[in-house]
């Protein structure tokens, strides 16, 4: 598939974007294990997803909550449903795992859920981020924990131990 990209610098480092026209495919960090040598279709071109631009940045700026973009993450169709369920995952909010595996309908999949959520193509938008291990503590992210807990705080979340349930 070929798309067009950039690259934007956020208050978490930079972001790369991919989509064609207005459509996002991928937001995600450089060193991402999914993109780490892009495809040799990609093209780079700095005006690309200009709305997809304008709302990554008024969310680090602390002016957005939500985002209105037309999304097309590629994935399975397991994975398209949790990464849909990651959407309602309230600004300010934070769930696990489990609590994810228990929205879908599958509540012994939590591990699966775990896996898909480690594939999420289009980071911050659709937040991933927001999942925290079922005790409370932070756990994997592509961007690091750091970029994690960076965005966490951003929405106003201290992770100590104690966590907010997400509200399905």
């Amino acid at each position: 598939m070929c798309l067009s990209y950039t690259y934007i610098t956020t208050l978490v480092g930079q972001l790369l974007l991919a989509g064609q026209g207005d459509v996002v495919h991928y937001v995600g960090f450089p060193q991402d294990k999914i993109v780490r040598q892009l495809p040799s279709a990609w093209r780079r071109d700095d005006t690309v997803l200009p709305s997809c631009q304008r709302q990554l940045g008024e969310y680090f700026a602390g002016q957005r909550r939500t985002f209105d973009l037309v999304l097309n993450p590629q994935g399975t169709d397991f994975q398209k449903l949790v990464w849909q369920q990651l959407q309602s995952i309230a600004f300010g909010r934070v769930c696990s795992y489990q609590d994810l595996a228990i929205a879908i309908d599958r509540p012994k999949a939590a591990r699966a859920v775990g896996a898909a959520n480690g594939k999420n193509p289009i980071a911050v938008i659709i937040p991933c981020h927001r999942v925290v291990g079922a005790n409370g503590t932070l756990t994997g992210f592509s961007g690091g924990l750091d970029v994690k807990q960076q965005l966490l705080e951003l929405e106003g979340i201290i992770i100590d131990g104690e966590r907010q349930r997400a509200l399905f």
